[in-house]
């Protein structure tokens, strides 16, 4: 399966069959690479909150947050827009940042289960599973990880947390790492200057659908 360049998917994180975040995203390209979004400024997107509105970091703990009554809260993403590269059959993703003036800052290794895709006609996306360790690397390939103590936190946890393999997330990163200071694709300059098309609508609703049941992982 593959989109359209153009079309409108949503790129949804979830776990344990919840949906984390939902993201209407602009499809750039879709080839034997991967597949490569654009998340607009001030795009309408749905966040897992507590009844209250909390968000995961600004619960005490991990624990409390699990425990918390959720539903899906409709915010806008207020930051400047954001590229997403999803190689095929990898477990990661790389987010290229720009700041207010669109120019290039950082890239940023979301590890991940691999995207599974979904098509349903009027909606259509892709479903991850975020694994919360993280790696950021600035514009001259110097790079550091990110998010080791909340990592390691959930992992303490394995009856609430949604991360089998803790192995697997650390060899994903540090192959991703080779890469990065290899400035091998996708770290070699491949999209820093891309600007989106202006003529592009930001989407200010989601498409009927976007809460569809979470996709089985085989």
């Amino acid at each position: 399966m593959r989109f359209e360049p153009g079309r409108l998917v949503l790129h949804r994180d979830t776990h344990h069959g919840r949906l984390g975040f939902v993201h209407p995203s602009r499809v750039i390209s879709d080839d034997e690479r991967g597949l490569l979004l654009w998340l607009a400024r001030g795009s309408v997107v749905a966040i897992e909150t507590t009844t209250d509105g909390r968000g995961p970091r600004d619960m005490p703990s991990f624990v409390e947050w699990e425990a918390a009554e959720k539903k899906q809260t409709l915010t806008t993403w207020r930051g400047p827009g954001v590229l997403r590269f999803f190689p095929a059959g990898a477990d990661h993703s790389v987010w290229l940042f720009r700041d207010d003036e669109g120019v290039f800052t950082r890239y940023y290794v979301n590890l991940e289960e691999h995207a599974v895709r979904w098509d349903d006609g009027p909606a259509a996306g892709i479903d991850v599973i975020d694994q919360d360790l993280d790696i950021v690397a600035a514009p001259d390939l110097q790079w550091e990880w990110k998010d080791e103590d909340e990592f390691s936190e959930r992992l303490a946890r394995p009856d609430l947390y949604w991360v089998p393999d803790e192995a697997a997330v650390w060899a994903e990163g540090f192959r991703v790492i080779k890469l990065i200071e290899a400035g091998e694709f996708p770290f070699d300059g491949t999209w820093t200057d891309f600007h989106p098309d202006p003529a592009w609508p930001t989407p200010t609703v989601l498409p009927d659908g976007w809460d569809r049941p979470v996709v089985a992982r085989i």
